[in-house]
C-alpha cells in the first residue's frame, strides 16, 4: 500500500513557499549564486515542507541556513544517515529542523526539507553555491539557473531510490523568481544576453569593468534562466592563487593555498584547417516520449525529435568520404538502422536518411544506457578513431550508472553530448562529454541546435590531442598536489582547468609556473603559464570550494568503480565534505533550532512544493513508491507526482474509444494539465513503468506532436531542401528537384549554363553560390559539406570555374566572388 505522506491535493490547499530570490556574483568565469527561499504557513497546523529542485551539476554548494523571526541558524555538514536521524529527532520533540540533501543518482538535483513551521509563522532559507562558467562558441560564458525539474525517468531495476518530484505546469507554479547580477572582470564587460526578458545593463565604473543586471519584473517559470556574458577581449590563461583558511590545520585542503589555473590551448592553424577524413561516427538519439515537445516551449513550436531528424540530416552530409557511421535510437527499447557500422557511401547514406525520416518520439521511456552498452560492445575499427554523439533530453534517473559507464570505455572513444530543451540534466550532459573527452553542448530558448551540433562535430573531425601531461615548476620548498583528474581532451579556445593544493613556504620570489605538454596530429605543443604565488584578494574560499568540489566528485567515481574499498574512500569524501562545508552524495546539510521555546503542538502535515515542469507527462508519471525511514517517508523508485488520488491508466487491451480519448489528451502541452488527471480519474496507474513508457510500448505509433498522434510534415526549410539533395561524395545533380530548391525552373538553370561544363560540376558550383550569397547567416550549418563540394570540384580538372560564377551569380542574382567559395 502507498503512503500518500500528506501531498497536495486537487482541492488546492495552501503552499508554504512564496518566493525566491537569488543574488548572483560573476567573477571572471566564477559564479557565486546565493538563493533565499522564503516559506509561510498559512495553515491552521504545523508543516512539513519539502522543496525537490535543480542546481547546475557541477554546482559546490557551501552554505545553507535558516532565519525564524530574529533567530539565525547556520546548517553544518554532517554525514548523510546521521544527519537523517538529526532530523527526525527534532520534528519528533517539536522542534524546527531543516534538511538539504543531494540525490543520491544524480548531483544536479537536491531535497530541501522545512520541519515544523508552526501556523502563521515564516521563514527564510538561504542557500550559496559556487560554480564555473562553461565558455560558449562565440566566447559567451553561460550561467543557467535551472527553473525547471523535469521527472526523472528511472529504469526497471536500477539501483537506490529515486528522489521525489512534484511537478506542475508553469502556469500553476505559486511561487515568484527575482534575480539580479553583478559581474566583474579585469577586461570590460561588452554585454549580457538571456533567453528572457532583462533590465538594461548598468555599469558601475568607467571602464566598464563591472555591472550590473536584473531579471525584469514579472517573470513568469516557463524557463531556465539563461545569462550570456560576454567580455570585451578574447579569454586569457589565467592563474589565481587563494590563501588557505587561518583556522584550517596546515597541510589541509582548507589550510593551504590552492591555485585555480585556467587554459585556453591554441593550436596551428595549419592543423586546425585540415579535417579528418577517418572515423567511425556513431549517433544515438533519444526517442522517448517527451521528445515530442516543444523545442523552445511555445505551442507551435518545432518538436524536439523533428529538430533532431533536421540535425541527423545535416550531419549525414557532413560526413568525410572513407569514415565509417551508425545511428542508433532509443526508448524503452533501442533500435540501430545497421547491424555494425557501414562505410560512409551514397548507398549507405540514402538508407540512413531514409530512417531518419521515419523517426518519431514513440519508443516510449529513457533506458540509455543500454544502447550505450551495445555500442561499447562492438569492436573498434582499425584507424577508425570513435566519435560518439548523444542527443537526448537529459531525463534519466540513473545519472551516475551512465556516466561512469562512458568513463570506463574512455580509452576507446570520445564522446559529445547534447541537451535539448529546459530541464534537460546538467550532471548528465556535461558527465558524457567530461568523462567521454569530448564536448556538451545544451541548446535551450530560441536556440537552433543545428550550429551547436556541427560545431562540435568540428571538433570531433580535428586530430585528438594525446598525451597529456601537467608539469609545475614552484620555488624550492614549495610542493604541488593535483586535486583534479588528469586532462584527457583539448580542443581549440576550450577552457580546461586544473586545481592544485600548494603545500610549504619558501624564501626565494614568490613565483612559479605550470606546462601543460600534449602532442596534436603527430606534432609535440606545449602551453606554459607564469604565475605569482601571492594570494589573490577578495576571493574568499571560492577556489577551494571548488577544487574540494572537483575532488569530492572524483573520489565519489572512484567508490563507485572500488568493490574492497568502498568505505575507506566513502570515509575520505565525508571528511574533505565536512572539512570544506561542500556538500557531497554521502552527505547532507542540517539545521536544528535549538533555542529555548515551548515545543510545537499537533499533528504534522507534510507539503511537497510543486517544481515546474515542461512535459505533461509529468503528471502522469507513476506515483512514488513509499517507503517510511523511520518517521519520515522516502520515495522509492519513481517520482510522486501533483495530485495522487487522480492518476491516468493504461491497461492492455483498453477500448478503441478508451485509447483514442487518452491519446487526444496526450498531445504535448497544448490541453492543461489538470484535463489529463481528471480524464484519467476513473482509473489507476499500475507498474512502475512511466506513462510514456507504457504509452511507447502498448502504442508504438503515437508520436506525441501539436498536431496529433502522428508527426506532420511541415514545408521543408530552403536551406535543409537543398542540403538534402547533395551526394556523398560532395557534388550536387542538375536536376529539377535542385533547380527548385534554387527558386528557379529547369529550362532556367540549364539554358545558363556555360559550354562545356558538365551537368554536376554546374550544378555543385550553383550550390556553392546559393549558400554564400543568401545563407552566410547560417554559414555554421553548411560549412563543412561546402568544404566537401569544394574537395569535389577541385577534382573536376576541366572545370572553367570563373565562367561558371559569372553565370550562377547572373542566375541567382547574387555577386559572389570566385575566391570567397575556395575555388
Amino acid at each position: 500500500m502507498m503512503n500518500r505522506c500528506g501531498l497536495l491535493t486537487v482541492n488546492k490547499e495552501p503552499v508554504p513557499l512564496k518566493s525566491i530570490e537569488v543574488e548572483l556574483e560573476v567573477r571572471d568565469h566564477v559564479a557565486t549564486v546565493v538563493s533565499t527561499l522564503n516559506y509561510e504557513n498559512k495553515e491552521d497546523k504545523p508543516v512539513e515542507a519539502v522543496f525537490v529542485f535543480p542546481l547546475p551539476g557541477d554546482a559546490a554548494v557551501c552554505h545553507f541556513s535558516a532565519k525564524l523571526g530574529q533567530t539565525q541558524i547556520v546548517a553544518e555538514v554532517k554525514e548523510k544517515q546521521e544527519a537523517r536521524e538529526e532530523y527526525d529527532d527534532a520534528l519528533s520533540s517539536g522542534q524546527q529542523a531543516f534538511l538539504l540533501e543531494e540525490s543520491q543518482q544524480s548531483p544536479d538535483i537536491f531535497s530541501l526539507s522545512v520541519g515544523s513551521l508552526p501556523p502563521g509563522e515564516s521563514a527564510s532559507i538561504r542557500l550559496e553555491y559556487v560554480t564555473e562558467l562553461a565558455v560558449q562558441a562565440d566566447d559567451g560564458l553561460r550561467f543557467s539557473l535551472p527553473a525547471v525539474l523535469n521527472p526523472r525517468y528511472q529504469p526497471q531495476g536500477s539501483e537506490g531510490s529515486s528522489v521525489q518530484v512534484t511537478s506542475v505546469p508553469a502556469s500553476l507554479v505559486p511561487y515568484s523568481l527575482s534575480l539580479s547580477a553583478r559581474v566583474s572582470s579585469a577586461r570590460p564587460v561588452s554585454k549580457v544576453e538571456s533567453s528572457c526578458s532583462l533590465d538594461p545593463l548598468q555599469y558601475l565604473n568607467t571602464d566598464q569593468t563591472q555591472a550590473t543586471i536584473k531579471l525584469s519584473a514579472g517573470h513568469k517559470f516557463d524557463r531556465d534562466v539563461e545569462l550570456l556574458i560576454y567580455y570585451k577581449d578574447a579569454h586569457q590563461p589565467t592563474a589565481v592563487v587563494e590563501a588557505g583558511q587561518a583556522s584550517a590545520k596546515q597541510g589541509s585542503l582548507m589550510g593551504d593555498p590552492v591555485v585555480m589555473v585556467s587554459l585556453y590551448p591554441e593550436f596551428p592553424q595549419s592543423v586546425m584547417s585540415t579535417v579528418a577524413s577517418r572515423g567511425e561516427f556513431v549517433f544515438l538519439l533519444d526517442r522517448s516520449g517527451s521528445m515530442g515537445c516543444s523545442l523552445n516551449n511555445r505551442e507551435h513550436g518545432e518538436t524536439r525529435i523533428s529538430s533532431a531528424r533536421d540535425t541527423l540530416l545535416l550531419l549525414l552530409k557532413s560526413l568525410p568520404m572513407g569514415c565509417y557511421f551508425n545511428i542508433y535510437s532509443f526508448g524503452s527499447s533501442f533500435e540501430h538502422i545497421f547491424p555494425k557500422s557501414v562505410e560512409y557511401s551514397q548507398q549507405t547514406m540514402e538508407e540512413a536518411l531514409k530512417k531518419v525520416e521515419e523517426m518519431d518520439a514513440n519508443l516510449g521511456g529513457t533506458e540509455i544506457l543500454m544502447p550505450i552498452r551495445h555500442i561499447y560492445s562492438q569492436p573498434c575499427i582499425p584507424n577508425q578513431p570513435r566519435q560518439l554523439f548523444v542527443f537526448t533530453d537529459g531525463e534519466v534517473g540513473n545519472t551516475k550508472e551512465v556516466v561512469d559507464l562512458v568513463k570506463r570505455n574512455s580509452g576507446s572513444h570520445r564522446c559529445f553530448s547534447f541537451g535539448i530543451g529546459e530541464g534537460a540534466s546538467s550532471a548528465l550532459i556535461n558527465g558524457l562529454a567530461k568523462e567521454g573527452g569530448g564536448h556538451a553542448q545544451f541548446i535551450t530558448g530560441t536556440d537552433r541546435m543545428q550550429p551547436k551540433v556541427m560545431q562540435s562535430l568540428r571538433f570531433a573531425l580535428q586530430p585528438a590531442v594525446v598525451d597529456v601531461s601537467v608539469t609545475w615548476d614552484l620555488p624550492k620548498g614549495v610542493s604541488v598536489t593535483a586535486l583534479s583528474p588528469p586532462i584527457t581532451a583539448l580542443f581549440q579556445g576550450q577552457r580546461s582547468l586544473i586545481y592544485a593544493q600548494l603545500t610549504g613556504q619558501s624564501s626565494e620570489p614568490a613565483e612559479g609556473s605550470v606546462t601543460v605538454k600534449y602532442s596534436l596530429a603527430g606534432h609535440p605543443s606545449q602551453n606554459q603559464l607564469n604565475f605569482s604565488l601571492k594570494p589573490a584578494e577578495d576571493t574568499g574560499s571560492t577556489v577551494h570550494r571548488l577544487a574540494a568540489r572537483t575532488l569530492i566528485r572524483s573520489l565519489e567515481m572512484e567508490e563507485r568503480e572500488k568493490r574492497e574499498e568502498k568505505d575507506g574512500v566513502k570515509k575520505k569524501v565525508v571528511e574533505l565534505s565536512v572539512q570544506s562545508g561542500v556538500s557531497s552524495s554521502f552527505t547532507a546539510f542540517i539545521a536544528v533550532n535549538k533555542t529555548d521555546g515551548e515545543a510545537i503542538q499537533g499533528p504534522l502535515l507534510r507539503r511537497n512544493i510543486q517544481t515546474l515542469s515542461m512535459h505533461l507527462f509529468s503528471a502522469a508519471a507513476p506515483a512514488g513508491f513509499m517507503a517510511c525511514r523511520r518517521r519520515r517517508c522516502t520515495p522509492m523508485q519513481g517520482f510522486s507526482v501533483l495530485p495522487q488520488p487522480a492518476q491516468p491508466h493504461l491497461r492492455a487491451g483498453g477500448s478503441p474509444l478508451e485509447q483514442q480519448e487518452l491519446v487526444s489528451q496526450m498531445k504535448c502541452l497544448r490541453k492543461p494539465v489538470m484535463s489529463l488527471i481528471n480524464a484519467g480519474a476513473k482509473s489507476r496507474l499500475s507498474g512502475r513503468h512511466s506513462f510514456e513508457q507504457q504509452l511507447g510500448s502498448r502504442y508504438p505509433d503515437v508520436s506525441l506532436n501539436d498536431d496529433g498522434a502522428t508527426a506532420s510534415q511541415s514545408p521543408r526549410d530552403p536551406l535543409l531542401q537543398l542540403v538534402s539533395l547533395q551526394k556523398a561524395s560532395g557534388c550536387w545533380q542538375l536536376d529539377p528537384a535542385l533547380a527548385a530548391a534554387l527558386g528557379k525552373t529547369s529550362e532556367e538553370v540549364e539554358k545558363s549554363k556555360p559550354a562545356l561544363v558538365n551537368n554536376e560540376g554546374w550544378a555543385t558550383i550553383l550550390a556553392l553560390i546559393w549558400l554564400h550569397g543568401f545563407k552566410m547567416d547560417a554559414k555554421e550549418e553548411w560549412e563543412l559539406l561546402a568544404m566537401k563540394a569544394v574537395s569535389w570540384l577541385r577534382a573536376q580538372n576541366a572545370l572553367r570555374v570563373t565562367d561558371c560564377v559569372d553565370a550562377g551569380n547572373a542566375l541567382l542574382g547574387s555577386s559572389v566572388q570566385k575566391d570567397a567559395l575556395g575555388l
